[in-house]
């Protein structure tokens, strides 16, 4: 076998300027290569038709106002009430046993100056779209000013991770462990679309569901990723 390359002389070249690894991004980079090394990654990709979702935003931030609720916190009501229907999602694998979460906790990605942080909302499949907005903007300044503890950034059992604000159209998440499954959610596009056999402006966002294969499978994961789609593309379902 061939040796390992050797380090980059970094402290030879003018060019490169090396900065230590923060606990952040030592503690992601450790977990992120577990869960790419152990857990075999499946992906499963939809496009959901957004006009509806944004116009119920906007419906519930006239009544709400000041307050505002963003389309990652419908995302993320609607993500944990299709787990509750969907179980075998809301799961985590271990060598011995396939463990069933009866609560849905559900994890969002906050970038940090520093790297990617996960706080999470416990119990967010029985907290109004308002709690979860709330609770969610806390959480993010609280990651910002960098005092998250450790209680805040644990106990998930999903993921949603949005780019959509840095325009991404579309990606793929990396599950974050133990967690079985992680939702990537993109932009909201305006694209044209067919409505009863005519070309006519449309709103869509691409959403990729990451699976854990050992956790679940397919068809079971495609399930839920229907669900939450009907869920997103009817979103008085979400408080129903």
């Amino acid at each position: 076998a061939a040796a390992p390359s050797a380090p980059a002389a970094r402290a030879e070249d003018p060019d490169v300027e090396a900065v230590p690894l923060n606990r952040f991004r030592r503690v992601a980079a450790k977990r992120l290569t577990q869960s790419k090394r152990e857990a075999p990654h499946f992906y499963l990709n939809r496009e959901v038709d957004a006009e509806q979702l944004l116009a119920f935003r906007a419906t519930l931030n006239e009544a709400l106002a000041p307050s505002k609720v963003s389309v990652n916190d419908l995302v993320v009501k609607a993500a944990a009430v299709a787990l509750r229907e969907h179980p075998a999602v809301n799961v985590s694998f271990t060598e011995e046993e396939l463990l069933f979460h009866k609560r849905v906790h559900v994890g969002v990605a906050v970038a940090v100056e520093d790297g990617l942080v996960v706080p999470v909302i416990r119990d967010a499949d029985r907290k109004t779209i308002t709690q979860i907005s709330r609770e969610t903007r806390e959480l993010a300044g609280k990651a910002r000013e960098g005092r998250l503890s450790p209680q805040e950034m644990s106990g998930g059992t999903f993921s949603v991770s949005n780019l959509g604000m840095f325009g991404v159209d579309s990606f793929s998440a990396v599950i974050n462990p133990p967690e079985a499954a992680i939702l990537a959610v993109g932009a909201v596009r305006d694209e044209p679309v067919v409505r009863d056999g005519q070309v006519v402006p449309g709103k869509r966002m691409a959403l990729t569901l990451s699976v854990d294969h050992r956790a679940t499978d397919g068809a079971t994961a495609a399930r839920f990723l229907d669900r939450l789609a009907t869920l997103l593309q009817n979103p008085l379902l979400i408080v129903a």
